[in-house]
């Protein structure tokens, strides 16, 4: 049942289209998780992940491919209503990652994720990938 249950999320998700940024996870396991991913160019950008599936979490990060990206400003949104600010104000390289970042309370369901950035000027003129990871902790599976 569970995995009929997420065959017909990811069908969903593709037929909904890729205008509206969305992200399937499929595992529980404990660690980190590629949430979703974006291509960014040289303008100030505001961009959106929807999350569905396995969606709880209590920490995120960032992971940056091919050049530097400015990222400003992350909202993160619960399926419970409540939203939490992550003010990041950080120059992330090629190929680093940033900190990461916990969600207030333990694991937590996620609705979608918001985030504000811009490349950086390089000397390839590329643009750049940004990547949404999330940890798993499982720890209501814990108790």
């Amino acid at each position: 049942m569970k995995k009929i249950a997420m065959f017909v999320l990811m069908a969903m998700a593709i037929a909904y289209g890729s205008a509206n940024a969305q992200s399937v996870v499929v595992s529980d396991k404990t660690g980190w998780h590629k949430i979703g991913s974006r291509t960014i160019d040289f303008k100030n950008d505001k961009d959106e992940i929807t999350v569905l599936g396995a969606d709880k979490f209590s920490s995120i990060k960032f992971k940056i491919n091919d050049a530097p990206v400015n990222l400003k400003n992350v909202e993160v949104y619960y399926e419970t209503g409540d939203n939490q600010n992550i003010e990041v104000n950080s120059p992330i390289g090629p190929e680093m990652e940033s900190k990461a970042y916990d969600l207030n309370g333990s694991e937590r369901s996620l609705k979608k994720i918001t985030f504000d950035y811009n490349t950086l000027p390089n000397i390839k003129d590329e643009k750049a990938e940004i990547e949404v990871w999330g940890l798993k902790t499982n720890a209501d599976e814990k108790k």
